[in-house]
């Protein structure tokens, strides 16, 4: 009889048994599995390796058939290089046989000529080169000479353009340089206030002033005449303060003389500022700001100086746009080229080197230095705006109506007139008035009598009549005033 546990035990065994077999079976599946994976495998790669060999068999069927082309390639290159090289020995060989026959012809032919005109053929081919070279050198001389016209015509056309620009630019006034000013009075009444009781006010005024005061009938104005622009300019300054104050009489006129003589420092200083102002000049000193106003009372030959600069420095700035300088350069050395005239008569030096001497002092730059002491050729110009200046100077005082020689005469000769009656002795002051036909002559009164006076004047009236300088009459007024004066305190 079985018993239980071996019943277990059967179970056991035949479960171990299943569970051996299920394994098994499993295992066979997988190997199974891999075998057909791994020919698979091998088949794909039997395929890829069948498709490269053939790649690389075609490969090698190109190689090689572009190797048979490259060989046949050679073969010809070799072929029509031993084809060229036949035509051109065949070439050259041409050539030394023309080139043998052409030397044996031009001897036959030299020597046909020698023999025709008698000469050896050395002779010959020396008159021949002779001949060739003059030829030669006259076709150049004449090609020459009219690239030089054509130069020339067209730089004269060039810089008659450039002056005419620069000149069209500038509209300035010709000169109107006189020896009479007016000035307008607010009425009728400030002509008695000016001529005062008996005369007395205008015999001040021109006393003090020196300077003729002329009153016309039915015109609100005063002309004032004098060849002395200085004189003239301070005596318009003067009768302005007379009209403006209202009262008129000696003490105030001289007053209002001493107040004008006073102010003319800043009267130049404020034309020097207009001036560089116009001129479109900047950063100038103190000094030559002065100097240049100074020169608004002082002409050249009729044109005033302080005008002729400004139009100059208008004139050398579009000159030097024009044809590639430095126009600020060439504008402030124009400006300032003739600032030296304000001391010519005062210091030893002609105008152009003591102009250089103050702009060198004042700071300016070697290049405006130099430009205004060469703008009259004393010294050599060392740059092209020194030559700009120099144009523009001859542009503005050549320009129809800018000077006028006949006024620059008269000033001289009333100056001179002046100087010949301060030689003589005792005289303090003279004054030419009158376009030179009325002198007055201020004496000291502690160096001359009263009772020498009438001799004196005599004798300066023969004087000026053995000068034939000053023709026609001539009025000699001789003036002897002792003034005492006191403070009360």
């Amino acid at each position: 009889m079985i018993t239980v546990d071996q019943i277990v035990q059967i179970v056991l065994v035949l479960g171990l048994t299943l569970v051996a077999l299920y394994v098994v079976i499993l295992g066979r599946r997988d190997a199974d599995r891999e075998r057909e994976s791994a020919a698979r495998e091998a088949s794909a790669l039997r395929e890829e390796s069948r498709s490269l060999h053939a790649e690389a068999q075609r490969r090698e069927e190109r190689i090689a058939l572009r190797e048979r082309d490259m060989a046949e390639d050679q073969r010809n290159l070799g072929t029509y290089q031993r084809t060229l090289d036949d035509r051109a020995a065949a070439l050259s060989a041409t050539e030394r046989q023309l080139e043998a026959e052409r030397a044996d012809l031009r001897e036959k032919h030299e020597a046909a000529l020698a023999a025709a005109a008698g000469m050896d053929v050395a002779e010959a081919r020396r008159l021949v080169s002779e001949r060739l070279t003059a030829e030669a050198e006259a076709d150049a001389a004449g090609a020459i000479r009219r690239i030089e016209k054509r130069v020339e015509a067209e730089a004269a056309t060039r810089a008659r353009e450039i002056l005419v620009t620069a000149m069209q630019r500038q509209a300035v006034e010709a000169s109107a340089q006189q020896s009479v000013t007016r000035v307008e009075l607010p009425s009728e009444e400030m002509k008695g206030r000016l001529i005062g009781r008996e005369g007395r006010n205008i015999r001040t005024f021109e006393s003090v002033t020196g300077v003729s005061m002329i009153l016309e009938d039915g015109v609100d104005s005063v002309l004032l005449s004098s060849f002395d622009v200085e004189r003239r300019e301070i005596a318009e300054v003067t009768l302005r303060a007379l009209v403006a104050d209202g009262r008129v009489q000696p003490q105030r006129i001289e007053a209002a003389h001493a107040a004008a003589i006073e102010s003319a420092p800043a009267r130049a200083s404020a034309a020097g500022l207009d001036a560089a102002e116009s001129a479109n000049v900047t950063g100038l000193s103190p000094t030559l700001i002065e100097t240049l106003g100074q020169l608004r009372l002082r002409t050249s030959y009729g044109q005033s100086v302080l005008a002729h600069l400004v139009e100059c420095a208008g004139l050398a700035a579009a000159i030097a746009e024009e044809i590639g300088g430095d126009p600020e350069t060439a504008r402030r050395a124009a400006f300032l080229h003739d600032v030296g005239k304000a001391f010519v008569g005062v210091r030893e030096g002609t105008h152009a080197a003591l102009g250089a001497a103050l702009a060198l002092e004042n700071g300016e730059s070697d290049a405006v230095v130099n430009a205004i002491a060469a703008h009259h050729d004393e010294v050599s110009p060392e740059s092209l705006e020194a030559v700009i200046v120099q144009i523009a100077d001859a542009l503005s005082a050549s320009r129809p109506g800018a000077r006028r020689e006949d006024f620059d005469g008269y000033v001289e000769r009333m100056s001179s007139l002046e100087a010949m009656v301060q030689e003589m002795p005792g005289v303090t002051d003279v004054i030419a008035m009158q376009a030179g036909r009325e002198v007055r002559v201020v004496v000291a009164p502690e160096r001359v009598a009263d009772i020498e006076l009438p001799e004196l004047a005599r004798t300066i009236a023969r004087r000026i009549n053995a000068n034939p300088k000053y023709p026609g009459e001539v009025k000699v007024t001789v003036i002897r005033e002792l003034r005492a004066e006191a403070v009360a305190g």
